[in-house]
């Protein structure tokens, strides 16, 4: 299909627009490559959402609710923050490129991703987006799991992300602060998904990217006790024990698995 035909080009060509004309000057994305306007678009959107999301939390539970949520001696101090910061800055380049190639392929019709709601009804596509969202879950709790139990990866990939195994060293900024390949295989999930189930374009972009928002909440160390969320106590537990509450959004994989364990 040519790309002038083509709605996926067209969408993401929008968005390519949208982000990088507010950002950038012309000269300097219009001649990219559709590709590279489509990486250069989710890398600095990505950064943005991680600083926005972190500064914004961290300046709330650390300075506005200063021992309200978190008591002051569990503070991660500045150096670890920055560390964590610098950890995620190594890695987004890398981190970015998955959304890209999973736009590049669902521009080339390899995946079940459709464009608009006119191939389904409403209930389908909420059907649809629970199915993924099971999907996503369960691939999520055993690449974490395996990332784990296979010790070669978690020397060289995972181990990175657990030096953060006290609470004073966990912040909103570790949850991106991870090896690039770790990263990737995470989020594989969400793209695998796509050769599975239908979902429309944006929907899949934009659990994505609240993947980002999501980690930045899991590694704060406040407790929700929102059932069934596996929010940050849960989260906690897991940078403490290193064998407890792989999940991902929610604890259904761990308890169905045995890996569950509850914050007290």
């Amino acid at each position: 299909m040519a790309a002038d035909h083509n709605p996926f080009v067209k969408e993401t060509s929008f968005y390519n627009q949208m982000v990088l004309s507010h950002l950038l000057p012309a000269s300097l994305w219009e001649p990219l490559p559709h590709f590279l306007q489509t990486w250069l678009r989710n890398y600095l959107a990505a950064n943005m959402l991680y600083f926005i999301s972190g500064f914004l939390w961290c300046f709330y539970i650390y300075y506005l609710k200063l021992n309200v949520y978190v008591p002051k001696d569990s503070v991660p101090t500045r150096k670890a923050m920055l560390l964590q910061i610098y950890v995620a800055m190594k890695a987004m380049p890398w981190y970015t490129l998955l959304p890209t190639v999973s736009e590049y392929m669902i521009e080339h019709g390899w995946t079940k991703c459709y464009s608009t709601l006119d191939h389904f009804n409403w209930f389908l596509c909420f059907l649809y987006i629970a199915i993924y969202l099971v999907l996503v879950e369960f691939g999520i709790y055993w690449v974490h799991k395996e990332l784990h139990d296979i010790k070669f990866l978690y020397k060289h990939l995972h181990a990175i992300h657990h030096m953060y195994n006290k609470q004073n060293t966990l912040s909103p900024f570790a949850g991106l602060a991870l090896h690039p390949l770790d990263g990737i295989l995470q989020a594989v999930p969400h793209v695998i998904a796509l050769f599975i189930v239908p979902i429309h374009l944006i929907t899949h972009l934009s659990l994505l990217f609240i993947e980002a928002i999501w980690t930045t909440n899991i590694h704060d160390c406040i407790h929700g006790n929102i059932w069934p969320i596996m929010g940050a106590g849960y989260h906690t537990i897991h940078h403490t024990t290193y064998k407890h509450n792989y999940g991902h959004y929610t604890i259904w994989m761990d308890w169905m698995f045995g890996s569950l364990k509850d914050p007290l």
